[in-house]
Parts: C-alpha cells; structure tokens; sequence
C-alpha cells in the first residue's frame, strides 16, 4: 500500500468494526498532526488479570492492527497499571491475608507481597499481568502508575490540575452525595508518615508551588505536601483524565458500567487543555442466567476454565463478535466459539488477500496466517463422536479419525490433538451429567429401522450421500418436519437435544457402527418392553 492512499480514506474499508474505530484514530491523527498513535488500557492490579483484562487488550490490539493496515504509522499499546492506589479491602483469594490487614490504605506497591515472591503485592499482581499478557503474545508496552508519579512523568500535569482545580472540581461534585462532597478532592496526598494514601479536603492549594495543604483527621496535624514526585496521587476519574492528558493518549476503550466516568474524564481532560482520545464502549458480559457478570460473586467464566475445554484462538473469536452486544459468558457457548474459528480459518486460508482483513481470523492471527491449518473434523463432531464411545482417553477418538482422516495423528494434525484433549475434558465435566436418552415412538422405531437398513445397503459413505440418505429416509416417515427427524435422532441415538450435520457424523463414526448404534437403541426399547 502506497503513503498516498495511506494517507487518506481508503477506497473500500474492511466491513470489520477494529478498521471502524481504527478509521476514527487515523482521522483524529491527520486532524492533530501527530505522526504516531498511542493506544491504552487499564489494570487495577488489586485483582488477578481475568477473562475481561484478555477481551480489553486483544480487542484493543485488534484496533491497532487496523490502524497500521490503514496508515502504515507507527503505535504503541500501553498497559497501564493502577498499582499506587490504596488498598480498600484484603481480596480473598490470596494466602496470608491477615499480614495486609494493617496496610490497608497504602500504595498496592508498598504492601507486602502474600505470595512471597515479589517485593511487593503490587509487583506481584503486576507480573501475573505480564505474564498473563505475554502468554497470549500481545505486543504492548507495561506502565506503573508507581513509577510514572516517582518518576515525575506527571509532574506537570499535576500542576496543571492544581491550576486547573476550581473547574476539576465543578465537574466533579455535581455527581457526588452530600457527605462525599464535603471531603472530597481530586488530589490524594500520601501521608508523610504512616504512607496511607489520604483522601481528605484541600485547606490550601498553591499551583505556582505546586503543593497542597490538607490536616490529618486522626491528629489534626496540617501538613503541606508537593504533588510532585510521587508524594501524592490523583482519585481514579481525575488520574484518567490527567493521564490522557499527559501521555497523549489516543484510544482507549471500557465497558458500558463506566460510560459515566469516560463522560466525566473526558470534560476534565479538555479543561486541562487536551482533547479526550477516541474511545469505545463494550458491553459486559451476562452469566448463565443472563445476569451481570460479578468478580464477587464468581458467577463468570475465567480464562483458565476457558482454556481447560477450547484453545485460546476460540476465545479470541469469542471477543470479537459484536463487542457492543451483550453476551453470554458460560461454558456452552464454547462448542460454537471453537467451530465459528475453524470456519474462519479454513475461509482465511481460501481467501484472496484484499478479502483477508475483513475475516475475525484475520484479526486473531495479527494479519498472519497461522503455521496450522484448520481442523478436519468441527468440535461439534468430536464431541458427539466422544458421547457415543464415551471416550475417556485421546486414543479413542484417534481411532476413528485415523479412518475418517487417513494419517491423521497428533504430529501431523496438531490444531485437531488440541481440540481432540478439549472435547475428552467438555464431554467428562459437561456432555456426559447431562445425557438422557429418551425411547422411541412406534413411528421414530420404524423409521429408525428404515435408516439402519437403508445405510446397510449404500454403497458411497461420504459424508454428503450419508446426509443425504438421512434425509429421503426422513421423508419417507410422517415427521412435522424433517427438523423433528433430526431431533428424534439426536435425543434417541446421542441423548441430547441437538448434534451435529448427521451425515457427517455417521462418516465419522462409521457406518457399521451407527447401524449397531441403532439397532441398540430400538433393542433397549424393546428390552424394556
């Protein structure tokens, strides 16, 4: 791509929301000047990273991506950590945790580490962020909130706010309750003393000094503290607002339970004489039940339960799909996940290369196609395959593979070794408590029976005239609809309400053994009887 069309809209965009926003950013850079975008997310590193931290920055790298394709402009994507925020509360899925009780109030990074691994709680939360990070291969520059204050990264634009904090302020108490407002101020000193990081009112503020003076509740000592060097910090809208400012950001996206604060944050930036960066909002993720999502209540799926059932490539592809759209967030939307990446992966590896970045395979694999290719057999399948065997072990399925897929083997296929260790652990934890095989009706048994004498007798068992002899078979029987055939076989052959394309299946597990298959379900009727 030439530096004239990079330069200016492209003809066609990719039909891909992250070239969407990434035309907003370019926009935004040809509007200002810059030569250079920088691209932002945010951690609280009070928590470990979760399922949302991996949808923030990959969709945010999604974007950035983009915005290379289309400008060829250098970017940065900077993880920032809020690790100089006070301690509220001792989390409770740490050891040692009455040894933080009494540092309650003090900088995250200036805590003890529970974990005894690091020299601080801070530091080690930090790096399970890294390496959270890391493990997906993001591309991205860390940020601590510790050392950009200590550092006087934002020196200036702490004076600044001191400067500008009448006008903070009127932004910022309009949204407050009456007792809140009464001690509230942006700027958060931290102690001299104990290091407990203040949220008092100002007494005095001196924006040429560059200092504040506030009195201790506990003492009623006054103390006047520098807003530089770390000595004291910003409350989070301000700290987001400021940061925007002093770092230049360009993008940054947050979920729909902070549309506020960006409104908010966005007003305090241009009062500090800055324009807010692009930003988008995602909506939350709804548990089983269609309720929010809760850390508390632990009522989410976490990365590593993902990960325990489908590779990571199926939950990028979950990420991707409508941000904007609320979505359930639990275990069976894994099956589709892993099979809607395949198919986009085999759709990827056909494509021409102008089609390339408009599919999310695209956009997984960072505009790359992976050294795999897809898998010859849909998760779907393999989970159907495991429920009929009751595979316990990997060699189980590969034997049936091996067949369907002459020389398939986990060496030669090692994307389909993935999933075939997936599918064993999904079908063990949530296929197999869930069976119920339901008996035939007198006219399912006779059409049954047709199926099974009719697959003895055909001679090509592809997976396409398998389908289609299912179908005529269907036909031939005074189901409502052929959708009530394909129910009837799931729930009396397989034990669950859907299955997959059945042609395929039976090629998969073979003819033989699907007329076996049948013959002992309409015998365990008539055992029964």
């Amino acid at each position: 791509m030439s530096d004239t069309v990079r330069n200016s809209e492209p003809a066609t965009l990719p039909k891909a929301w992250p070239f969407e926003e990434a035309r907003k950013v370019a926009q935004r850079l040809q509007a200002s000047g810059k030569d250079h975008a920088l691209f932002e997310t945010g951690y609280g590193p009070s928590g470990l990273p979760h399922i949302g931290t991996f949808g923030e920055v990959a969709r945010t790298s999604w974007v950035r991506k983009a915005f290379t394709d289309l400008t060829g402009k250098p970017s940065k994507l900077l993880a920032f950590s809020d690790d100089m925020d006070g301690l509220r509360k001792v989390p409770d899925n740490i050891p040692n945790r009455p040894m933080l009780a009494p540092f309650l109030g003090k900088p995250l990074t200036q805590i003890p580490d529970p974990f005894g691994t690091h020299d601080s709680f801070g530091a080690h939360n930090n790096a399970r962020l890294r390496a959270f990070l890391d493990s997906f291969g993001f591309e991205y520059e860390f940020a601590s909130s510790t050392d950009y204050y200590k550092a006087g990264r934002f020196d200036a634009a702490l004076v600044r706010i001191l400067a500008c904090y009448d006008a903070v302020m009127a932004v910022i108490l309009p949204t407050l309750g009456a007792e809140r407002k009464a001690t509230y101020s942006p700027i958060l000193p931290i102690h001299p003393v104990s290091g407990i990081v203040m949220q008092v009112p100002m007494k005095a503020i001196d924006a040429a000094a560059g200092t504040v003076t506030w009195d201790d509740p506990a003492t009623g000592e006054t103390f006047t503290t520098s807003v530089k060097g770390g000595h004291a910090k910003l409350q989070w809208k301000a700290d987001w607002a400021m940061r925007w400012y002093a770092l230049g950001v360009d993008y940054e996206m947050s979920g729909k339970d902070l549309i506020d604060s960006v409104k908010l944050s966005s007003r305090i930036c241009r009062i500090l004489g800055a324009p807010p960066p692009e930003t988008f909002t995602y909506e939350l993720f709804l548990d089983k039940d269609g309720q929010k999502i809760s850390k508390s209540k632990g009522n989410g799926l976490s990365v590593d339960e993902w990960l325990t059932y489908a590779p990571p490539e199926s939950l990028a592809q979950f990420m991707y799909n409508q941000p904007q759209r609320a979505k359930r967030l639990y275990f069976d939307v894994i099956p589709r996940a892993v099979d809607e990446y395949g198919a986009n992966l085999d759709k990827l590896l056909a494509q021409p290369d102008a089609e390339k970045p408009a599919n999310p395979a695209w956009h997984i694999h960072a505009g790359r196609a992976p050294n795999h290719g897809p898998s010859p057999v849909p998760f779907t399948m393999l989970l159907n395959l495991a429920s009929v065997v009751n595979a316990e072990q990997p060699e189980i399925l590969w034997g049936f593979l091996r067949r369907y897929v002459p020389g398939a083997s986990p060496e030669t296929q090692p994307f389909l070794a993935k999933l075939v260790d997936r599918a064993i652990a999904y079908y063990r934890d949530f296929v197999r408590p869930e069976k119920h095989y339901r008996d035939p009706t007198p006219m399912e048994r006779e059409a049954l029976a047709d199926l099974a004498d009719t697959l003895a007798g055909i001679d090509d068992s592809s997976a396409e005239a398998i389908q289609n002899v299912v179908f005529e078979v269907g036909k031939r029987h005074p189901f409502p609809d052929l959708r009530s055939w394909f129910g009837a076989l799931y729930q009396i052959l397989l034990g669950q309400q859907e299955g997959p394309r059945f042609g395929g299946f039976v090629a998969l597990y073979g003819v033989a053994e699907t007329i076996a298959l049948i013959r002992s379900a309409l015998a365990r009727k008539a055992d029964a009887a």
